[in-house]
């Protein structure tokens, strides 16, 4: 039964993982103009920034619940963000450079964690996955068995890492099927924040 915490959190990481986000656009972007070994690292980070967001959600759920309820404006500003990002990403035109001879590279490890911990989705995710696993009669909190926050947090990580694996092999995969592929990624990309964006906005009105 114990187990059972263990699957809990590999599902509802891989469920909350799987729309693109800044995460997943990172590792897929950097399989395609690097390599999947790069790409891993950035999920590796990732995955821990998964956990401390999961963490603090399970930590302080009503309360974050309740500030993002009482402050429309932090909402409002997601929605305006997600509109302009999605309309920059699908009107944005690649342009060929030529090579250079030595590049500055930024850490994919603090890509990674940065990219994941900046990311107010996926608590509000946590917030309301933790809602419904704690309405099912499987309650979690931090007062919970040391073991079974190990059990769960370990299949947090595991679930997040995973998923962008996944999402590696699957830009490799189409990498080598079609032409113009950053272009196509970013065209896709904004559209979905575009209507992500537009969905929020009609949420809020009502």
């Amino acid at each position: 039964m114990i187990i059972l915490y263990f699957i809990i959190g590999v599902f509802a990481s891989i469920v909350g993982a799987l729309p693109l986000g800044a995460s997943n656009i990172a590792v897929i972007n950097t399989t395609i103009k690097q390599n999947a070994k790069q790409a891993f690292k950035i999920a590796i980070a990732a995955g821990v920034a998964e956990v401390i967001l999961s963490y603090y959600a399970l930590h302080c759920n009503m309360v974050v619940r309740d500030f993002f309820d009482r402050n429309m404006w932090i909402q409002i500003t997601i929605v305006i963000i997600l509109m302009i990002v999605g309309g920059f990403l699908f009107f944005r035109k690649t342009k060929t450079k030529a090579p250079k001879k030595r590049k500055l590279t930024s850490s994919k490890y603090a890509t990674g964690f940065f990219l994941g911990i900046l990311n107010p989705p996926v608590l509000i995710y946590w917030i309301v996955a933790f809602g419904i696993i704690n309405n099912n009669d499987l309650m979690l909190s931090l007062g919970s068995p040391l073991f079974v926050l190990f059990l769960f947090f370990t299949g947090v990580y595991l679930g997040k890492l995973l998923t962008l694996y996944l999402y590696s092999k699957f830009s490799i995969a189409i990498k080598n099927k079609v032409q113009n592929i950053t272009i196509v990624i970013n065209k896709v990309t904004g559209v979905l924040l575009i209507v992500i964006g537009v969905a929020q906005a009609i949420k809020l009105s009502f």
